[in-house]
């Protein structure tokens, strides 16, 4: 005897047409993340079978969940709902790019806002931040522009020189600082997958910073 399926939580009834752009939505953005309906549901702490209701459109997803299936998707809420988003500029020109301190670091935003990746152009002074370890969802890859970059990677120290680039998964325990007095400059990129930390980009912790 097969064990039964795991029990859903009750779901108020709705209207069938109360979130008519759901459930292609649903379905269209798993096949994008290249995930199956049972390792979706899995990740989102759902039965297979209660997701493809959802994909069907036969149920209806609550806030909590649609907050939950946008991190596994890595989008928002508002794409699952196919709300059309406003038009971005692809260009960032170098005027527009104002200078940012935090925590002693400089960064420049080097691309459009509300994406899921996150440009940024970084200097790194030295002596800053050298000892602060972060670990977060998502991945980063930076490109050294000048000077001498300190990465270390778990128990791995690297030293990147004028041209040297890394990639490498969020979640593997870091740290970054100049190897030289006069500092660093680089190109970073950045997603953090729905994190509470994509506001923070770069710079010290702050109150409730999860890295």
């Amino acid at each position: 005897m097969s064990p039964a399926e795991p029990k859903e939580p009750a779901e108020p009834p709705q209207a069938a047409d109360a979130l008519p752009a759901v459930a292609p939505q649903l379905r269209e953005l798993r096949r994008r993340a290249s995930l199956t309906l049972e390792a979706a549901a899995r990740t989102a702490g759902l039965s297979p079978a209660h997701l493809s209701r959802l994909e069907t459109g036969q149920r209806q997803p609550s806030l909590p969940m649609l907050l939950t299936l946008a991190r596994v998707y890595g989008t928002t809420v508002s794409e699952l709902l196919g709300e059309t988003v406003a038009d971005r500029d692809a260009v960032v020109r170098a005027s527009d790019m104002e200078p940012t301190a935090a925590g002693g670091w400089t960064y420049w935003q080097a691309g459009a806002p509300g994406r899921g990746m996150q440009a940024l152009r970084v200097h790194v002074p030295h002596g800053a931040q050298g000892d602060i370890v972060r670990v977060h969802p998502g991945e980063e890859w930076l490109y050294v522009l000048q000077g001498r970059l300190r990465l270390h990677l778990g128990d791995t120290a690297h030293t990147l020189a004028p041209g040297d680039s890394a990639h490498f998964d969020s979640l593997t325990p870091h740290r970054i600082a100049a190897a030289d007095r006069g500092g660093a400059d680089l190109l970073f990129v950045h997603t953090l997958l729905q994190s509470p930390a994509t506001a923070l980009c770069l710079g010290g912790p702050t109150q409730g910073d999860p890295t």
